[in-house]
């Protein structure tokens, strides 16, 4: 509409106000004591992209002394496994390898980074101490396969740490962090989305979804969310917005929402022209790059909350 008001302009402050940003009320993860001091060793568990290399850099710059790192076939980039004192490569679903890496590092704080493709969690090739967790789960998914993953690093005595440690630099802020000025529709169209959002991820369907005008454009399932958003988009034609949130108890160890160049790429094929994080619970791979990637595209980038 051609006379609506732009962020901070008098009329639209009602639903500014309405998309105030606040802190990420996740169930806490008791490393308070572990934080207290920097690990002079740690061991991660590497998935594909630029994750786990911002990792390790951002744990050298806090002083980490050693790395570990677990790196998968088909997964973990080369030049990822490089960046490490000491280099273990597996397959996917070979825990037993996992654990044994884990004690022979002699570390005592762990993380995991980076994706895993959804595929390769169903078209595991288990070792026997797998096979023996996956016979005790009740439901096979990224959230009880990586959860099992920390209770059986707890018991070799290897902590799992937040998969944000080390990065509070690169976690969504609240409000406009990139590309143009939003109106007020628009912020309606996010405040819509993140309610929309916060109940799919509740029910376990997925954390992202595209809108428009009020309108669900698509929904994010099976397929990820790249997926998503290219529905989206399609739909949309030109102008959909697209929100992504944490859901209700979502262990940060291991399930932390992420927005990267790439995802900023894809959003710019689909013609998305606005890009709604959960702020202060959202990774951004890596923040300066991913924010320059908006501002170029003429994507918003906004960190949003309840």
């Amino acid at each position: 509409m051609a006379n609506d008001k732009g962020v901070g302009s008098g009329a639209g402050n009602r639903t500014e106000r309405a998309l105030k940003p606040s802190a990420c009320h996740l169930p806490p993860i008791p490393l308070q004591k572990t934080l207290l001091s920097t690990p002079d060793h740690l061991f991660l568990i590497a998935g594909s992209g630029r994750y786990p290399s911002l990792v390790v850099e951002g744990a050298r710059a806090a002083g980490v002394k050693s790395i570990t790192i677990v790196a998968f076939t088909g997964e973990t980039e080369e030049a990822t496994a490089a960046l490490a004192d000491d280099v273990h490569w597996l397959k996917v679903g070979q825990l037993g390898g996992l654990l044994s890496a884990a004690k022979k590092s002699g570390a005592k704080h762990a993380m995991m980074a980076g994706q895993l493709a959804p595929k390769n969690l169903f078209d595991l090739r288990p070792d026997l101490r797998a096979l023996i967790i996956l016979a005790t789960l009740k439901r096979r998914n990224a959230e009880t396969l990586f959860g099992e993953v920390a209770r059986q690093l707890d018991k070799v005595g290897v902590e799992l740490l937040n998969a944000t440690t080390f990065l509070e630099a690169h976690i969504a802020s609240a409000g406009p962090l990139a590309g143009p000025k939003l109106k007020a529709r628009h912020l309606e169209d996010l405040k819509y989305g993140f309610e929309i959002a916060k109940e799919t991820s509740r029910l376990d369907i997925g954390q992202t979804v595209v809108v428009r005008n009020g309108t669900v454009l698509a929904v994010e399932a099976f397929e990820g969310t790249n997926e998503c958003i290219k529905r989206g988009g399609s739909l949309g034609r030109d102008g959909g917005v697209m929100v992504k949130v944490t859901k209700p108890k979502q262990d940060m160890r291991f399930d932390v929402p992420v927005i990267g160049e790439a995802t900023v790429e894809v959003a710019k094929a689909a013609k998305i022209k606005i890009i709604g994080v959960e702020a202060n619970c959202t990774l951004l791979l890596d923040k300066p790059k991913v924010c320059a990637a908006a501002e170029a595209a003429g994507i918003t980038l906004y960190g949003i909350s309840a």
